[in-house]
């Protein structure tokens, strides 16, 4: 039998998301072919992609005509947050199946309607959480996975950088959707919710921290498991000393210090599935009572989960991060926020069904 003609897609976004992982990672998943780029700057799309030796592709200037254009199965959307839903709404209704970079939405009540509105289309919809298939967490929720620390009581997850000048992008400017917590919150609260599902309770500090900042720059958010506490935090004055993952459990501690290589790789120009792609040379080290053992971490992959979603839009295989999965993160970030400005915790504001929904969607990287 012969294999499927590559599913088209379409790249909304031609920025830091788009340039640095979509297109790669697009690109180097047999299966998918790259067809057309949503931006309105096509000599930046043109030069980007001759520089990754990609081929070139149709440029449409207006993102929403990108959504719909008859030329594309998939449509991949990495644009400002403000724009996800309204370009997710347009190329559900035009029969596309959808990637969102994350976050989601804006809120809960427009995650809700995307999922919907997927499911009354019969088309898939994912949210493009890359960091499932990072080495550090990969290492550390191995272990976790196989007991060695017995029951965790402390997880403390890291992503810091230390940018002390704030940079004229739409990230840093005042707006729904910006600032630290809904940029690097995603992958902190996805993370956490694989290993350890819904929390209880949710409780958050956010601050502006740097000179001229007008948005949130440091979080420090807490799930609460019972007696177990996880620790999402992010900051970007952290020059260094802190480290991605410390774990302890009844029977032991571990510590990731160094976080996952494939960002550095990909501005660095390195194509996925290269021999080095992902490969992580800081040891996950763990401490119990025989002393302290360093294990090597796995290599991370995140071309994995274009490979997934290729298959589920084949229907070969599951959508590897499915609406519910997506719902409870936006759940996560939407708490936080309440709960830093109401000073106390907040459990999630999640149906019963949805609940279920998320359970039911456990999938392992």
């Amino acid at each position: 039998m012969n294999d499927p003609a590559p599913i088209r897609v379409a790249l909304i976004g031609y920025g830091f998301a788009g340039q640095t992982f979509h297109a790669p990672l697009i690109g180097a998943t047999p299966g998918l072919r790259l067809e057309l780029v949503g931006s309105r700057d096509p000599a930046k799309v043109a030069h980007g992609l001759a520089a990754r030796g990609l081929p070139p592709v149709a440029v449409v200037e207006d993102p929403f005509a990108a959504a719909t254009d008859p030329r594309a199965e998939l449509v991949v959307i990495a644009t400002p947050n403000a724009s996800h839903a309204p370009l997710a709404r347009a190329a559900l209704d035009a029969g596309k199946h959808v990637v969102i970079d994350k976050p989601f939405a804006l809120d809960l009540r427009q995650a809700r309607e995307l999922s919907a509105l997927a499911q009354q289309r019969g088309r898939l919809l994912s949210v493009f959480q890359n960091r499932r298939w990072d080495s550090d967490f990969l290492a550390v929720r191995g272990l976790i996975q196989d007991g060695r620390l017995g029951e965790v009581l402390h997880f403390e997850s890291h992503i810091d950088r230390y940018r002390p000048q704030v940079r004229e992008r739409w990230r840093e400017q005042a707006g729904a959707g910006s600032g630290l917590w809904w940029d690097l919150g995603p992958h902190l609260v996805d993370q956490a919710l694989l290993v350890f599902g819904l929390p209880q309770r949710v409780s958050a500090s956010l601050a502006v921290q740097r000179d001229g900042a007008q948005v949130a720059d440091w979080a420090h958010v807490v799930l609460e498991y019972g007696r177990r506490r996880a620790i999402l935090h992010a900051s970007m004055l952290v020059a260094g000393g802190s480290a991605r993952f410390t774990v302890h459990g009844q029977r032991g501690s571990a510590v990731k210090t160094l976080a996952d290589r494939q960002e550095a790789q990909l501005l660095a120009g390195m194509r996925p599935g290269a021999p080095e792609w992902g490969r992580d040379e800081d040891p996950l080290i763990v401490y119990d009572d025989a002393g302290t053992h360093r294990l090597p971490a796995p290599a991370g992959d995140q071309g994995r989960y274009y490979a997934g979603i290729r298959d589920a839009v084949l229907g070969r295989g599951a959508n590897p991060v499915t609406p519910a999965q997506a719902l409870a993160v936006m759940a996560v970030l939407e708490t936080a926020e309440a709960a830093a400005a109401h000073g106390h915790g907040l459990s999630l504001p999640l149906s019963d069904a949805e609940r279920a929904a998320f359970a039911a969607d456990a999938i392992s990287p």
